[in-house]
């Protein structure tokens, strides 16, 4: 193996805030760490890569408090290697450009040798840019484009959401068989929104349905009127959204306000939780996830109650998946340093490929891996609708499917993915 050395500028410094996290706003920056020092040993840095604030805000936050909470377990045990785990992050505003900033501080400055985060597309891939320079390897936890293991996949990246495909193949065929074939696409204008929507025409023109129109909505939208109106105009079976963050609370909100839930099938592509909790009074149709903190499976209502000891001043009550997204993708990654006891950034990318984690282990219905050719996690993934009987005011999902991981692959992936070879992948140990 070539190896290339990387030079990395600058301590840090002096000035730099500490500070502890509680509730959501002192997650985040300027430049916040958690600075754990272990007696004589260095500690491991990583960065974290949060949408904080724009449109993906809550679940930004949300993405961080499962990071923290995998860090400090794993902290409180004695780190990882006799050394503690140090992060450090900002917020990358939900914003490509600022992501990038971002990423290229956390390696070339504050000499973070992982990246953990993002929920926003576009965010993710071009923080992996700049890790594709460093060869910092970097666990994207919540972006679901199925881009992101596809044509923009990496050997450095690790994508563990489930994606648009997956989702699609959850939910296309049987709503087409069983509801009708006239399907209209309401779609968030960016990476996430224009894949998803390519991957649902697929699944519904395989199934033998019809995209009536696709209608493109920019991010951060409130007034969706005249969407609305074409939605009334062309009468679709079915419309199909990938709509998301505060996007899709101002829109499920018009629609209620126009009573048109009923006026054909609406599914939503991905649904996370922090956009729920806001408004749960508008929740309707069909949706995806790929966990729930009411699942009846082992070890679901412990990890529930270790977050909640967690974040006592949590805004949202309960975990919700872009949470654990985030404490699954770093968990798994400080365990895989651990199991194979260094820091070299090409044996760990090696260990994570291919990895099979069980479905006890995860709090899933099935058991999931690390497909080798794309570095995504295929997964057990949900469908989903509102519940008409609550246990309590946060059971606001019915799962009424879960599909094992056979069944949704994005098969589009696998051919789509170019994985670099191990050689240029620029080599380091912290």
């Amino acid at each position: 193996m070539t190896k290339s050395r990387i030079t990395r500028r600058g301590a840090l410094k002096a000035s730099l805030m500490t500070a502890t996290l509680a509730g959501t706003a002192s997650f985040f920056g300027p430049w916040r760490h958690n600075r754990v020092w272990a007696q004589g040993k260095k500690p491991i840095k990583i960065g974290l890569t949060c949408d904080a604030s724009g449109q993906y805000g809550n679940s930004g936050q949300d993405d961080m408090r499962g990071m923290r909470m995998a860090i400090d377990e794993f902290n409180a045990k004695g780190g990882v290697l006799g050394r503690k785990i140090e992060w450090i992050t900002t917020d990358t505003e939900t914003n490509p450009a600022t992501g990038t900033r971002v990423a290229e501080r956390l390696i070339a400055q504050e000499q973070c040798g992982f990246l953990i985060g993002a929920v926003h597309s576009g965010v993710a891939n071009a923080i992996t840019q700049v890790a594709n320079k460093y060869g910092t390897i970097y666990m994207n936890t919540n972006s679901s484009a199925p881009s992101e293991a596809g044509v923009n996949c990496s050997r450095i990246k690790f994508v563990w959401d489930g994606n648009g495909t997956n989702f699609s193949k959850a939910a296309v065929a049987n709503a087409v068989q069983k509801i009708g074939k006239k399907w209209l696409l309401l779609t968030n204008d960016y990476v996430w929104g224009h894949t998803t929507a390519a991957a649902t025409k697929a699944e519904v023109e395989k199934a033998g349905g019809q995209i009536v129109d696709n209608l493109l909505v920019p991010q951060n939208t409130r007034d969706f009127t005249a969407y609305l109106l074409k939605v009334q105009q062309i009468k679709p079976d079915v419309i199909a959204m990938a709509i998301g963050g505060d996007d899709i609370k101002a829109l499920r909100q018009q629609i209620a306000e126009l009573k048109l839930e009923d006026k054909a099938a609406w599914i939503n592509n991905q649904q996370d939780w922090p956009d729920i909790w806001g408004v749960p009074e508008t929740l309707f149709g069909v949706f995806g996830t790929n966990w729930y903190h009411k699942l009846a499976l082992p070890g679901v209502p412990e990890f529930v109650k270790r977050w909640q000891a967690a974040f006592p001043q949590s805004p949202i009550p309960v975990p919700g998946n872009v949470s654990y997204n985030g404490y699954m993708a770093t968990r798994e990654l400080l365990r895989v340093i651990e199991q194979t006891g260094t820091t070299n950034n090409i044996a760990i990318i090696k260990a994570l490929e291919g990895r099979k984690m069980t479905a006890l282990d995860r709090m899933q219905t099935y058991d999931a891996y690390i497909d080798p050719v794309t570095h995504q996690v295929q997964q057990t993934i949900y469908l989903a609708r509102r519940n008409p009987k609550p246990a309590d005011k946060t059971d606001l999902f019915e799962i009424i499917s879960a599909a094992p991981p056979a069944q949704v692959i994005d098969t589009a992936s696998l051919t789509a993915c170019k994985l670099k070879p191990y050689a240029d992948v620029p080599t380091f140990e912290l």
